[in-house]
């Protein structure tokens, strides 16, 4: 809900045969489970979660109730994709579910629900999906999705890849924290950059185009079963606020029994751009560095048109107004050689 504090999202089949599937939602401060989504139906057909099978003699894998998080339109709210199947058990697909503003009284607790996107051509194309999950094909910042189906015979598998088209003015901000660790001892002047870690947790605060505080948060490989399927880094939607990041907070996890919090923070983050922190030595947070990396995009290459436009447009009355000022001044010169001339005789 974009409060810069994490939730517990819970999937379930509230029925053996998963007729009756919900989304519940809880946090810190709740003490109940709120349901952020229970409406399956599309408009004659009712769909649901695809529920594990407990026949062991069954040749299939069962895949068990996941749900993938990324904010595929990066407005700051994390969105999910999910496996469903109608009711009759005919057919089974991959759906989008997109974090919108609450309408009912059940989740107006937490002020955001999910709304599943019936109608998207490409992927109610992919019929038989097993997983789906987010990844940034193109290492552009945008999540594209991946689409994991079944194949002609029950134990063949096929992987379809989608793009995201989504092309709207928004800003993104990409996180990667490392381990900052050596296979051995490090050699002098060698940064332990180390491989992505399970734990760590990035946390930002900025102003939106209104004037108003937004946060976000996440956790890096925060799952390690039931197919997780996570990034080994974090995309941070901001919306349409081209501003900085105020502050981009990054802690790690500590050894149990320390109570010292391993924790920095950085400031004034450039929007779409790729944030590397390597916490080294981890005990000690003022010593840990970041790399920022900025890619330029379609913008500045505009940017650097309109620039040019401009400068030639100015060129163009700046010459103009020379000429014009260079004939009024051989206008004056003739005029004092006539008047010379004139004087003369």
């Amino acid at each position: 809900d974009g409060d810069g504090q994490s939730e517990h999202l819970l999937p379930v089949c509230e029925d053996t045969a998963c007729q009756k599937s919900a989304i519940y939602l809880t946090k810190l401060g709740l003490d109940q489970w709120i349901p952020v989504l229970q409406d399956f139906r599309n408009k004659d057909t009712l769909w649901g979660f695809v529920p594990n099978q407990n026949d062991k003699t069954s040749m299939e894998i069962s895949f068990p109730i996941t749900l993938h998080i990324g904010d595929y339109n990066m407005d700051g709210y994390p969105d999910a994709l999910a496996i469903l199947q109608n009711t009759s058990g005919s057919n089974q697909q991959a759906f989008l579910l997109e974090n919108v503003p609450c309408n009912n009284v059940s989740c107006k607790s937490v002020r955001r629900m999910f709304k599943v996107f019936w109608e998207l051509s490409d992927l109610n194309q992919i019929k038989d999906a097993v997983v789906a999950t987010f990844f940034d094909i193109y290492e552009d910042g945008i999540l594209d999705i991946i689409v994991l189906s079944k194949g002609y015979s029950k134990k063949d598998f096929a992987i379809h890849t989608l793009k995201n088209n989504f092309e709207a003015d928004a800003y993104f901000v990409k996180v990667i924290v490392l381990s900052g660790l050596c296979s051995n001892d490090c050699p002098r002047k060698i940064t332990p950059f180390g491989v992505n870690q399970p734990g760590p947790y990035i946390k930002y605060t900025t102003v939106d185009a209104n004037g108003y505080l937004k946060n976000g948060s996440a956790g890096q490989l925060s799952q390690s079963a039931h197919f997780a399927l996570q990034l080994p880094y974090n995309v941070l939607g901001l919306g349409r606020s081209a501003n900085f990041l105020d502050h981009l907070y990054v802690g790690i996890p500590r050894p149990l029994g320390e109570k010292s919090i391993r924790r920095q923070e950085w400031t004034a983050i450039i929007p779409n751009s790729q944030l590397i922190v390597i916490p080294y030595p981890h005990n000690v947070p003022r010593s840990w560095s970041a790399k920022l990396y900025l890619t330029p995009s379609n913008i500045v290459l505009l940017t650097a048109i309109a620039l040019i436009g401009v400068c030639v447009f100015i060129l163009a009355i700046i010459g103009i107004l020379h000429w014009q000022e260079k004939k009024a001044d051989d206008r004056e010169k003739r005029q004092e050689a006539h008047r010379f001339h004139f004087d003369a005789m």
